[in-house]
């Protein structure tokens, strides 16, 4: 769910690294593998351990919920560091299947969310209901004032809730699957520059 976005932001990293040389530390727990890469002008921190994903997104995990793993090279979870000179972006992801509905995953993870101030419903980046934007300016439109999200395949997903700002952002994606659900839990801190028109204060 997640190796094309990893390989995405670890490629432009690795090109920093090879321009200025670099070092790499692989540190292996279990099944779950943690890379630094280290450069004079920043560097690169992966974390793939679900647990330590899921503390750091600051949501708990959906009751009787399943990490949801593709294959042997895919994911199910992972928190990606990047920094470079003044830019620093962090994603952190993780997913899940329930044999739940997708409404009971929605009314699960609203209340969660609520901790962290307004949410609002998306689908196909339109606001459903109200209210249509957080208190800090973030919207279903991704196009929108240059807001950024992450989107871990091409597809629309069936529904989005979203609290926090343009610049931090907590997402919770869920989708159908059958007769149960899949759901991705996200968390965006963007760099001030990549978000336009945003004076969110850090």
């Amino acid at each position: 769910m997640l190796t094309k976005r990893m390989c995405a932001l670890a490629t432009g990293s690795l090109v920093v690294s090879l321009l200025a040389g670099c070092r790499v530390d692989t540190k292996k727990d279990g099944e779950h593998k943690d890379v630094r890469i280290a450069t004079p002008f920043g560097g690169l921190q992966v974390t793939t351990n679900p647990e330590l994903v899921l503390r750091e997104i600051g949501l708990s995990a959906y009751p009787g919920a399943i990490q949801d793993q593709k294959g042997k090279d895919q994911n199910s979870a992972a928190d990606v560091n990047m920094n470079v000179g003044s830019f620093n972006l962090r994603v952190k992801a993780v997913s899940y299947r329930t044999d739940d509905s997708p409404d009971k995953v929605k009314e699960y993870y609203r209340d969660q969310l609520k901790r962290y101030g307004d949410v609002i419903e998306c689908r196909n980046n339109v606001a459903v209901g109200t209210p249509t934007h957080t208190f800090e300016g973030l919207t279903c439109d991704t196009k929108e004032g240059g807001h950024i999200t992450v989107q871990d395949h091409p597809g629309k997903h069936e529904l989005e809730l979203k609290s926090g700002s343009p610049q931090h952002q907590r997402i919770v994606s869920i989708d159908a699957d059958g007769d149960g659900t899949k759901f991705g839990l996200v968390v965006l801190d963007l760099p001030k520059k990549m978000v336009e028109g945003d004076d969110t204060r850090q």
